[in-house]
């Protein structure tokens, strides 16, 4: 008789069992519980997203509109705040007899462009030689100085600083706003100066602070 309510027991418990791992796989499995099967999970995928992606469009839609579609080989510069590359900018040169005789240039940002001169003296050269290369003379100088619509910048060159009847003359001036701009403008000049030991001042928006002297 014990023999067969241990049997009778055994049997119960084990029936219990496979109703409870029954019961715990159909609660694991069933669609019951969305938090458990996951199925919540894109939902919120989808929002972060659909979020992120709305943000990187706004950033980038005030981008387009800060640059004006023109990229300057300088790096990344999307935004309000760029860096002025080169070919960012117009350039003029006009000869200026008074106080001193020197070469004025005059830098301003293409339409639609907002930039910044942040590297304080132009690259200024005539020719390909190194003899050509003007050398700043720290005059002026503002740091940076904001580039748009009617804004401009000034620079100013003295071709030949030397008593000598050397040099070289030059149709054209070599302008870049950095040393490394790999897309420099070739400015025509007004004459065909002859150019020996150049020079040139940093930018500023006062004309009168670019008059270059040798210092």
């Amino acid at each position: 008789m014990r023999s067969r309510l241990a049997t009778r027991s055994t049997r119960l418990v084990l029936a219990a069992a496979a109703v409870v791992t029954a019961l715990a796989a159909t609660t694991a499995c069933g669609p019951e519980d969305p938090s458990e099967t996951g199925a919540a999970a894109p939902s919120a995928s989808t929002s972060s997203s659909a979020s992120a992606e709305g943000t990187e469009s706004g950033n980038n839609g005030g981008g387009e509109a800060g640059k004006g579609g023109t990229e300057a080989p300088t790096g990344d510069k999307s935004g309000y705040g760029q860096s002025c590359g080169t070919n960012d900018l117009d350039f003029t040169v006009t000869w200026e007899a008074q106080p001193i005789s020197h070469y004025l240039v005059t830098a301003k940002a293409k339409s639609g462009i907002t930039c910044y001169l942040d590297v304080n003296t132009p690259s200024v050269s005539f020719g390909s030689g190194a003899d050509g290369v003007a050398s700043p003379v720290g005059q002026g100088g503002e740091d940076p100085i904001k580039l748009s619509g009617s804004s401009v910048a000034y620079a100013g060159i003295n071709v030949n600083t030397t008593e000598g009847e050397g040099g070289k003359q030059f149709e054209n001036v070599i302008i870049a706003t950095s040393e490394d701009d790999p897309n420099p403008a070739e400015v025509e000049l007004p004459d065909a100066p002859t150019v020996d030991k150049p020079i040139v001042t940093n930018w500023s928006t006062k004309r009168d602070e670019v008059i270059p002297r040798i210092v």
